[in-house]
C-alpha cells in the first residue's frame, strides 16, 4: 500500500506542478528539474498513509498543493481550500471520527479567526480557512494531535522569521506566506502518527 501511495503522490505531484503554474506570480517559475514537487508529494503521501492510514493521504495531497501555491503567490485559493472540506469529511467517515474532526476544525478555525480579527494585516483569511482544514484532519487523530499541529505550525513560522532576522534577509515587518508552516506542523503530526 505504501508503494501505491507513493506512486499516487508522484502522479498528484505532477498535477500540483501544473496547478501551481496556473497560479503563476510571473516572477518565480516552477523549475522542471529537479522534480521536487513530485518527490515531496510522493514522500508525504506515502508516509502519511503508512503512519495514520489511507483517509489522511488525501490531506497530504491537498496540503502539498496549498503549500506550493501559497509559497509562490502568498495566496491560499478558495478554489482548493473550500472543496477540500467535503473531500476530507468524506475521507474521514470510515475512521468514525468525523464528529471530532468537525469540532476540531471549527475550534482551530475559530482560534485563527480571532487572531485574524485582532491583526488582519498580519494574517490572511486564507490562513483561517486552512486552519479549519488542519483542525479537522488532526482532531480526527485526537485533541492532543490538534494542539500539537497548531503549535508546531506557529513554532515553525516563528523559527523561519527568526532565521530571516538573523541572516538579515528580512526585518520585523517582512511578510512571508504562513500556510506552508501551518501545513508542515500538520504533516509532522500525521507523519509521526501522534
Amino acid at each position: 500500500m505504501v508503494a501505491l501511495m507513493a506512486l499516487l503522490g508522484l502522479l498528484c505531484g505532477r498535477a500540483i506542478r501544473a496547478l501551481a503554474d496556473t497560479y503563476d506570480d510571473g516572477v518565480t517559475p516552477v523549475p522542471p528539474w529537479p522534480p521536487a514537487i513530485e518527490v515531496v508529494c510522493a514522500a508525504v503521501t506515502a508516509l502519511v498513509a503508512w503512519r495514520v492510514g489511507l483517509p489522511y493521504a488525501c490531506f497530504a495531497v491537498i496540503g502539498v498543493a496549498l503549500a506550493v501555491v501559497d509559497w509562490r503567490t502568498s495566496l491560499l485559493p478558495d478554489a482548493i481550500t473550500l472543496p477540500a472540506y467535503p473531500v476530507m469529511a468524506l475521507a474521514l467517515v470510515p475512521t468514525g471520527e468525523l464528529p471530532a474532526a468537525l469540532a476540531g476544525g471549527a475550534a482551530l478555525a475559530a482560534v485563527y479567526g480571532v487572531l485574524w480579527f485582532a491583526r488582519p494585516y498580519a494574517m490572511g483569511l486564507g490562513d483561517v480557512k486552512l486552519a479549519g482544514l488542519i483542525g479537522m484532519t488532526s482532531a480526527a487523530l485526537g485533541w492532543q494531535s490538534l494542539v500539537v499541529a497548531a503549535f508546531a505550525g506557529q513554532l515553525l513560522g516563528a523559527l523561519y522569521a527568526v532565521a530571516l532576522l538573523v541572516t538579515k534577509r528580512g526585518t520585523r515587518h517582512t511578510e512571508f506566506p504562513f500556510g506552508p508552516f501551518m501545513l508542515l506542523g500538520a504533516f509532522s503530526v500525521l507523519c509521526l502518527g501522534w
